[in-house]
């Protein structure tokens, strides 16, 4: 018998997925250049030069048995030191290549976090509008995602709503800065507050309590926004990377876990990522990319154009009478749809405009629509117009 669990998940696909896919028949009826699709989002400047060079070299310098063998249990050491190395060179903190495993993307990294710090019935929370991928990520460990409402006036987190939600089930917070969907970043006063509450709570119930960072959009931040490290912040605090954005490299499947120094039981968590990988299958991302990437970790690529699409889009969509909260980050902007129904209007633009857009509701954020402007600046621009006529076509 096969498993009833994973059928049914394929009856419930991601909406993301299905405007892109239906973006991608459009394109193929009637030419790329005629979609306005802002549905994924896959980064649309090239990987850094110097990482294609890392690997070519590591390829031509390398033995090629000791290249193409298996990495260590726990990832590679060298590659370890040197992610710990360039965290505490830009954020002033004390990691140890202890305190750090290679992963497949964040969400590599998200898997292996939730298993080390919760067991079946536990309780993660995270904030809406979020990933919905935490669904699938959490649900897979046998915790249970809790979800706070937004604050749809400022994507910060809604504080009331989380306090009267805590209780002594739950053992891990999960948060996205900056944000996917809503492209905002959680400011120092919202993580100083968020940790001290933790603090206190870790007091009350007896147990320690995790912060679970998701930051794949860590360097992707706009001219005058506080972006704090959130781990310098609270000691018990697990950072998951993903060099997906950063360095456009999300086919590589490359990131980290990095666990708090500070945390008392942080060698332990990262031992047990490497039985976590036993458990999943995981067994460490591809050595060449690992020892490529390590040779790049303080750069990015271009990512200017994602602040000059977003400003673009901010001016003019608000103009016209689109209601969003300004993004400070990420290449996502998370406006509000002219009608209730998001998804009635996503629809609309789809199949009337051949403007491609995500329905928020899947974020748990209804009457929201999700636009993701990584794409050229050109693009962007030829839009606008589009987006015009959807907000007539409402009134």
């Amino acid at each position: 018998m096969i498993s009833k669990k994973y059928a049914a998940m394929t009856k419930n696909t991601s909406i993301i997925r299905e405007f892109a896919q239906y973006a991608g028949r459009r394109a193929a009826e009637i030419g790329a250049e005629n979609v306005y699709n802002f549905t994924i989002g896959n980064p649309s400047v090239p990987t850094r030069p110097e990482f294609t060079e890392a690997m070519l070299r590591i390829i031509k310098e390398t033995d090629p048995v000791a290249l193409h063998g298996y990495s260590p249990t726990l990832t590679i050491p060298s590659v370890r030191q040197a992610v710990a190395d360039s965290l505490n060179r830009r954020f002033g903190m004390n990691y140890k290549l202890e305190d750090i495993f290679m992963t497949s993307g964040a969400a590599g990294a998200l898997a292996h976090a939730i298993r080390c710090v919760t067991e079946p019935g536990d309780e993660v929370i995270t904030f809406a509008p979020y990933f919905p991928e935490y669904i699938p990520y959490v649900d897979g460990t046998g915790a249970v995602l809790k979800v706070v409402p937004a604050d749809i006036t400022s994507f910060q987190i809604n504080f009331d709503a989380f306090e009267e939600m805590l209780n002594p089930n739950v053992q891990a917070i999960l948060i996205n800065s900056p944000n996917n969907p809503s492209g905002i970043v959680y400011s120092t006063e919202t993580i100083t507050r968020l940790a001290q509450i933790l603090k206190d709570k870790q007091e009350e119930y007896g147990h320690d309590i995790y912060i679970i960072s998701d930051e794949p959009y860590r360097e992707i931040v706009f001219a005058g926004t506080d972006s704090p490290f959130i781990s310098k912040f609270y000691d018990n605090s697990i950072c998951c990377y993903s060099f997906s954005k950063s360095l456009s490299l999300p086919g590589e499947r490359i990131g980290y876990v990095a666990v708090n120094p500070a945390c008392k039981d942080a060698e332990l968590i990262i031992n047990m990522c490497g039985q976590v990988s036993r458990f999943t299958g995981h067994n460490c991302p591809a050595s060449l990319i690992q020892l490529a990437v390590a040779e790049v970790l303080d750069l990015t690529s271009d990512l200017s154009i994602y602040e000059k699409n977003k400003n673009i889009l901010y001016k003019e969509l608000t103009a016209m009478g689109y209601e969003c909260v300004e993004p400070g980050g990420t290449f996502y902007m998370f406006p509000k749809t002219p009608i209730a129904d998001a998804n009635e209007f996503c629809n609309m633009t789809a199949h009337e405009l051949d403007l491609i857009l995500v329905p928020g509701d899947s974020f748990m954020c209804p009457g929201h629509m999700r636009l993701a402007y990584c794409t050229t600046t050109e693009m962007v621009e030829r839009a606008l117009p589009r987006f015009e006529k959807a907000i007539r076509m409402c009134k």
